[in-house]
C-alpha cells in the first residue's frame, strides 16, 4: 500500500482545517483522515495538536 503524498509539505488550507475538524468530531480514525486529506498520520496529529483538536474517539461502546 502506498502513502498519499498529494499535499505532503504544503500549507494547510482553510478547507483542509475545516474538514479535519469535521472528521475529528465524527470520530473518524486518524489514518482515514490522513487518506481523505492526502496527508500522513503524523501531519494530521501535528495539525490537530496545534489547533487543540482531540483525535481521541468519544462515545464509542465496546459492544458496537
Amino acid at each position: 500500500m502506498t502513502k498519499s503524498e498529494r499535499n505532503s509539505g504544503e500549507d494547510w488550507s482553510d478547507d483542509d482545517v475545516a474538514q479535519l475538524k469535521k472528521l475529528a468530531a465524527e470520530n473518524t480514525p486518524t489514518r482515514v483522515i490522513g487518506l481523505k486529506l492526502g496527508r500522513t498520520e503524523d501531519a494530521v496529529y501535528a495539525k490537530a495538536s496545534e489547533l487543540g483538536i482531540s483525535l481521541k474517539p468519544t462515545n464509542q461502546s465496546p459492544y458496537g
